[in-house]
């Protein structure tokens, strides 16, 4: 089954979509695993990433994005598609890289609260506040579900803030990713968004209660030598806060390059391997990689200690 990572700040602009695209490809390409990354922001970068535009405007026209999925999932159809009718494949010419894209316009607010409240009724009068929650639980959750078998690990570029589709990108994922810029309101949104993550744990510990870990914070573009006294000193803020396990060793560099990666739309371990963006973006899969072993590692033993216990 796939592992799924969520890539989230509650502020934007921290390099959430730079890392998403590049931790995927290089999973992909440096060890051989088949990655599927979902474009959770209606900004679409991952999808602008990772594809021209033109090619975007022509799966948005036959309604090959992820937000034909999230329309399903609010007001089934006889004609239901599913992921796999969905995703791009051989994304960047790279075989077992996929892309499920994304769309400027995810979903109608009003027809999810529609839907919701006439589910309630519905219900013997279940409480709204319960239904939302379990549409937020399952809504990403249901979409994936058909291919978890199908790919090594699910990333999710998820939108700043705190809308449904983050709520519940966040929901359906084993572990989180934290990008980080060494700056005071990227700061701000880490704080932010663990009290959120927090809350959402509280709303669903009732009835399912989420298993999604912090997997680590990784600084983004935190290598300028004119600020690096002032960088410092905010990431020491940081690290006061964490335990070194829930930081990652690995820090982005300052590098044109990333950003040149653009223009060609695909990320910089594709489009420029050699340069120091790339390096890092290495070095931070292989510490990724080792992260979820261990994590996965200590699951195992707890779950077959809790196993032996009742064996007992």
């Amino acid at each position: 089954m796939a592992i799924i990572i969520s890539t989230v700040n509650m502020k934007g602009g921290v390099g959430k979509t730079t890392l998403t695209v590049n931790l995927a490809a290089s999973l992909v390409k440096n060890h051989k695993k088949r990655v599927l990354v979902v474009d959770l922001d209606a900004q679409i970068s991952a999808t602008l990433s990772l594809m021209p535009p033109q090619e975007f405007a022509k799966l948005r026209k036959e309604k090959r994005t992820i937000s034909s999925l999230i329309n399903n999932q609010i007001k089934p159809s006889e004609k239901n598609l599913d992921i796999n009718d969905v995703l791009k494949s051989y994304v960047c010419n790279l075989n077992g890289l996929d892309l499920l894209p994304g769309d400027i316009e995810l979903y109608d607010e009003y027809l999810v609260s529609e839907m919701l409240h006439n589910k309630a009724l519905e219900e013997n009068n279940i409480k709204f506040e319960e239904v939302w929650s379990e549409f937020e639980r399952v809504l990403v959750k249901n979409i994936l579900e058909p291919v978890l078998d199908q790919y090594d690990f699910i990333i999710m570029d998820c939108a700043p803030g705190y809308n449904l589709t983050t709520r519940s990108g966040i929901a359906a994922s084993d572990f989180y990713l934290l990008p980080s810029r060494p700056e005071p309101l990227s700061v701000i949104g880490i704080q932010l968004l663990q009290r959120r993550i927090k809350q959402l744990r509280e709303n669903h510990k009732k009835n399912h209660p989420l298993t999604i870990e912090l997997l680590g914070i990784v600084f983004i573009l935190s290598g300028n030598t004119l600020l690096g006294t002032y960088y410092k000193q905010v990431m020491k803020r940081v690290q006061n806060d964490f335990k070194p396990s829930e930081l990652f060793q690995q820090k982005i560099p300052m590098d044109i390059n990333v950003s040149k990666a653009l223009d060609t739309f695909s990320p910089v371990v594709l489009s420029h391997p050699a340069s120091a963006g790339a390096r890092a973006f290495l070095k931070l899969t292989e510490e990724v990689l080792e992260k979820v072993q261990q994590t996965e590692s200590a699951k195992k033993l707890e779950n077959a200690s809790v196993d032996l216990k009742t064996l007992e």
